[in-house]
């Protein structure tokens, strides 16, 4: 339940807005980028290197590889609020995506950065959880592009 209010909470915030769903209608994309949500969590006392990692090598690394920095959020409850890094980046499409994550996974600069910060203890508790997606042509952000 929280995942989801998380995923539902992020996606209206990158729209800027709510969204209200009509029962069985389906809303074509506004564009052909691809949205990819990612949630970590990381293992207690680490999310300041990977705030730091982000800031200080990712983020560039991700626009090398073609992949669009949108967003990034840290819950704001408690329970989430010290293991918890939330964030959107977007693709060209879902084809772009696989080649762009190939891409970074190999990248020399990445594999420095992701040693270097891990040097004193790896960062993730777990896998990162991942959802592709597309706005819809009623989303406030696709008129703003």
């Amino acid at each position: 339940m929280l995942r989801t209010s998380l995923m539902v909470g992020a996606v209206a915030l990158l729209a800027g807005g709510s969204a209200g769903f009509a029962t069985g209608t389906t809303y074509r994309a506004a564009d052909a980028r691809v949205y990819e949500l990612r949630i970590y969590t990381v293992l207690p006392g680490r999310l300041p290197a990977l705030h730091k990692r982000f800031a200080e090598h990712t983020m560039a690394i991700f626009e090398r590889h073609g992949m669009r920095n949108e967003m990034y959020w840290v819950p704001l409850d408690s329970a989430r609020r010290d293991n918890t890094l939330i964030y959107v980046i977007s693709h060209e499409s879902r084809e772009a995506a696989d080649r762009n994550w190939q891409a970074f996974a190999s990248d020399p600069e990445w594999i420095v950065a992701r040693d270097a910060s891990e040097a004193d203890g790896k960062i993730l508790a777990k896998a990162p959880e991942r959802t592709f997606m597309t706005r819809t042509e009623y989303s406030p952000a696709a008129a703003r592009r």
